[in-house]
């Protein structure tokens, strides 16, 4: 397990999200998975969580920020 954890350590990885604009990491040498798109940053696995946790201020999906903003009271 100590090989795995260098492993990692030593890997690249990439900021990604989703059409909900929900945020993962991902290896930066393979292909992003369906549905999924690179933000922009790379950097180690804990940079790329750490710029997450700057950026990802709310974690409700889009599709219900949209949905809750339409049914706001109107102010």
């Amino acid at each position: 397990m100590p090989e795995q954890q260098s492993d990692t350590a030593k890997a690249a990885f990439r900021v990604v999200l989703n059409d909900e604009e929900q945020y993962s990491v991902w290896w930066t040498d393979r292909e992003l998975p369906a549905g999924w798109r690179a933000e922009g940053t790379e950097g180690t696995r804990e940079e790329c969580l750490a710029h997450i946790g700057e950026i990802w201020t709310d974690m409700r999906p889009a599709g219900l920020r949209r949905r809750m903003a339409e049914n706001a009271p109107a102010v």
